[in-house]
Order: structure tokens, then sequence, then C-alpha cells
């Protein structure tokens, strides 16, 4: 079996449909129905009579993704980075190549959809360096790649390589699906978006348990709070006492619990964050939760919208790179950044 990485738009703007359809693919609307391709110069055939405007290797490109996207089997692992939400969905192929010419995206395999919120945080470094390919449709096959996906189906994280027995790297896969070397893990450029998971990864890292509370404290007290970080060990559900005014005491006073886990918190931890509102009479609430939280728990916090927010392992980075300058020369050394600028290859 094999894994392949199919986006939805430059923009993500058709990650809703394929969700909701069943579907995966790629646009391409100039060209018709791939059905009866053979190989892969009879792709590139109907790629140079449908976009003869466009260079040779543009359409060398194009033949390759659509050449592999023939070659997604029912088995196969199919992941979406998703651009409007951040996250990732994983789901399997239950059929092959089909030709919807009154569909938003016209070459598709169906696909159902296991999961559609995994956060980039719950993926090691290594696979999220695969995914930053800008290509629509290729294969990842590197350090296990396959396997890992799957465990993440299963359980919602990737264990790593290291993680995995000799058994389960057996099942690896090292087919030709393709058949071309241009899908099968194409080298990744420095977007934005590779940057920023190599900032989460090195915060994941190294702001384990009580250093990350210390982490949003800092951001915090940039923000005008005066921040009570409880020690190490158990804290009833209070990480952060967290208030404004000279002595912290003035409103709004905010209450904050900290998880570091890469897994996504459920609807015990946001309970038990508003149990400890209401026993410390807190204006607010806060749950950092690093992988993020299930669905459950977003329903249990609909009803306090108001007096509470979650951030996930992105809101930590966007809050991070707003204050960064203003944090304590420690906090800097142990997250060096610097800043650049970059071309965005991924802009319109």
């Amino acid at each position: 079996m094999t894994a392949w990485v199919i986006r939805a738009g430059r923009h993500g703007e058709r990650e809703q449909w394929c969700l909701e359809n069943g579907t995966a693919g790629g646009g391409w609307d100039e060209v018709g129905d791939l059905s009866h391709c053979k190989s892969r110069a009879d792709v590139r055939k109907l790629l140079d009579d449908a976009m003869p405007g466009t260079t040779s290797g543009l359409r060398a490109n194009n033949a390759g993704q659509l050449w592999g996207l023939l070659h997604v089997m029912p088995g196969d692992i199919v992941i979406l980075p998703r651009k409007t939400t951040k996250s990732l969905a994983f789901g399997i192929c239950t059929k092959g190549y089909e030709y919807w010419p009154s569909a938003p995206l016209k070459h598709v395999v169906s696909v159902n959809w296991k999961r559609d919120d995994v956060p980039r945080s719950a993926i090691k470094d290594d696979l999220l360096y695969t995914l930053g390919a800008i290509m629509t449709i290729f294969t990842a096959s590197r350090n296990e790649a396959e396997v890992r996906f799957r465990t993440v189906i299963e359980t919602g994280t990737d264990p790593g390589s290291l993680a995995l027995d000799e058994t389960a790297k057996t099942q690896q896969s090292t087919g030709d699906a393709a058949d071309s070397d241009s899908v099968v893990d194409p080298v990744s450029v420095p977007t934005l978006e590779t940057i920023r998971d190599r900032v989460r990864t090195h915060v994941s890292e190294n702001f384990k348990g009580h250093r990350l509370s210390e982490l949003v404290a800092d951001i915090l007290r940039v923000r005008g709070f005066v921040c009570d970080v409880s020690p190490p060990g158990p804290d009833q559900g209070v990480d952060i006492l967290a208030g404004s005014g000279p002595l912290g005491l003035d409103s709004p006073t905010l209450i904050v619990e900290v998880k570091s886990e890469e897994g996504q918190i459920k609807a015990p931890v946001v309970r038990g964050l508003q149990g400890a509102m209401l026993s410390n009479r807190s204006d607010q609430g806060l749950l950092v939760a690093w992988g993020g939280i299930t669905k459950d728990a977003k329903r249990e916090i609909r009803t306090d919208r108001l007096t509470m927010r979650v951030w996930d392992a992105d809101d930590v980075l966007d809050q991070l790179f707003d204050v960064y300058e203003q944090l304590p020369e420690e906090t800097r050394r142990a997250i060096p950044l610097k800043r650049a600028w970059v071309l965005d290859e991924e802009a319109g």
C-alpha cells in the first residue's frame, strides 16, 4: 500500500467539498478523462493538446501528478493538508480514478475520510518535512511514512520511526506505484508553512510539561497580566493564575490550564477548567492544548465562548511571533528566532 498526499486548491478552497463528498483529486479543468491512458506518455499527450501555451517542464510535472493519481488504489492512505484549518485530514481510498466533468474537481478518487482535524503538532518533524512539498499530488515513503500514517489514523498521533517495532517496519510499502520519481517524496521548499513547522517542532521538543506553562506566562506578561505559575506537579486544573493591575488582582482575572501533549485533549479537561474558573471566581479561562481538542471538547466549550478560549500549537506560535521581541532574554535564547523575508511560493 502507498501513502498519497493530495491537496485541494492553492488556498484550500476545495477542502470542504472533498471532505463532504468523500473524494480527493485535482482540477486540471483543461484536461479530459484520463481513464483510457495506459502510460504516462498518454497523459502527457493529453496535456500537450490541452495546455499548448504552457512550458514543457510544467506539462511534464503535471503529467507526472495525474499519472500518479491514476495509481491511487483502494486501501491506499490519502492525506489532505488543510489550508483553512492548518490541520491534516486522513482517509483510506475506496475507489480509484474517476472523471467528474461537472464537479469542482474533475479528476478524483473516492476516499473514506477517517480524521479531518489532526493537528500538525501530532506529526514528527521528518514527516512534516515530507508534507512540505508543494506538489498537488505525490507519494510519501521515506521514514516508514505509510505505516506511521496508518498509526495516525488509528491513534491520532505519529509514533515516529524509532517507536516502530521491526514487524511494523517490514510492512512499509516499497512499491513503484507512480512509476515516476517526480511524484515520489519530492523535495520540500522553505514555504511559510514549513518554517512554522520547524519552529513548532523546536518548541514542542524544548518546552514540554511545566516549561510550556512558563512560556505561556511570559507571553501573558507581555500582554499586561501579572502571572502566578503553579510549581511542577498536580495543580488541580490551574497552571497559571493571572490578573490585571499592579498586584494582579484587578479584572479581568484569568485561569490557565496548559497541556503540552501532542494528542488532542478531551472534554473532561474542559469541564475541569470550567470548575476551576468557578472555584477561583475567575472572569476568564484559557486552555492551552498543544495538540488541540476533540470535537466533544469543542462542543463543551461553546456555551462558554464569551469567557473561555483555547490555544492550540498554532495559536501559541501566533502569540509567540507577535510578542517575541518583548519576551525575556532567557526565553528568546531558548527559542532563537530571527526575522527574515522569504518568497511565499504558494501565493497567488
